[in-house]
């Protein structure tokens, strides 16, 4: 079983860039896929990115690619999620999932969920 942690949240302006991370605990975290979440006020939960176990692969949604980079460092039991040019319509809570096996973008397919951090872009 895996606990996952999401830090790095907070308040930046438009433009700014943040980096999130996902820490895991348990020693078999470098067998898990993670992927990347979110959910803006209002709306449902939308993915935003996904890592294999190795680091090897990973995918986006389209609306992010370019801004957003997916990536881990298993040695740390991490998973990091930097946003760049960051702009109002990223506001949201953003949470890390784990899975065992390869990466998806269906929500459901990830059995273990941290509780989110909360990242705000001001205009």
């Amino acid at each position: 079983q895996v606990q996952v942690v999401e830090s790095g949240g907070g308040l930046v302006q438009t433009g700014d860039s943040l980096r999130l991370s996902c820490s895991a605990s348990g020693r078999t975290f470098s067998r898990y896929a993670v992927g990347w979440f979110r959910q803006a006020p209002g709306k449902e939960r939308e993915f935003v990115a996904a890592i294999t176990w190795s680091g090897g692969a990973s995918t986006y949604v389209d609306s992010l690619k370019g801004r957003f980079t997916i990536s881990r460092d298993n040695a740390k039991n991490t998973v990091y999620l930097q946003m760049d040019s960051l702009k109002p319509e990223d506001t949201a809570v953003y949470y890390c999932a784990a899975r065992c096996g390869s990466y998806s973008y269906l929500q459901y397919d990830y059995a273990y969920w941290g509780q989110g951090t909360q990242v705000t872009v001001s205009s």
